[in-house]
């Protein structure tokens, strides 16, 4: 999304007096750094943990190990207890999460490519989750990613309040 569309976002999630938060780890900060170019940012965002690291994962998100050592980090799962463990620090209105590969020698295989990203949205109570693959280079991966990310953020605001 393009600064004014972030903006758009930014509004909307003011307008209906709502906080926003992200624990990142495939995209290290990049949900940040990119929402952060928008309007009215500072009356809506709470902050952005970066989990690179299973140990952080575990200790700042309450990610538990087995869940961790069943599924890997790069795992629907994971983001999942990302996505709870984030509410239960910053108790932000909507909570986003997301894991991933963006390159080879982590949990990658036939049915997990690289490129493959998951995250979690919970909004009013209810975890949306996402599984999607993107091609390219980490960079452009981690790009794509967020790119989606904030799509489907907003499309879950008018879902959720179309009526409000």
């Amino acid at each position: 999304m393009n600064e004014s569309d972030l903006s758009r976002l930014a509004f909307k999630l003011k307008d209906k007096n709502m906080t926003i938060a992200f624990a990142e780890s495939i995209t290290g900060g990049m949900l940040i750094s990119e929402f952060v170019k928008a309007k009215g940012t500072s009356d809506v965002l709470l902050g952005s943990i970066v989990t690179y690291a299973e140990e952080v994962k575990q200790k700042v998100l309450g990610v538990k190990k087995q869940t961790l050592k069943l599924y890997t980090a790069e795992s629907q799962q994971v983001t999942n207890e990302m996505v709870m463990g984030l509410y239960k620090l910053l108790k932000a209105d909507i909570c986003v999460a997301v894991t991933g590969l963006c390159g080879a020698g982590a949990s990658e295989n036939k049915e997990k490519p690289v490129g493959t990203v998951f995250f979690s949205i919970l909004c009013r109570n209810k975890v949306e989750e996402y599984r999607e693959l993107f091609d390219g280079n980490s960079e452009g991966i981690r790009k794509k990613a967020a790119e989606f990310i904030f799509q489907k953020i907003e499309a879950t605001l008018d879902r959720h309040f179309e009526h409000a």
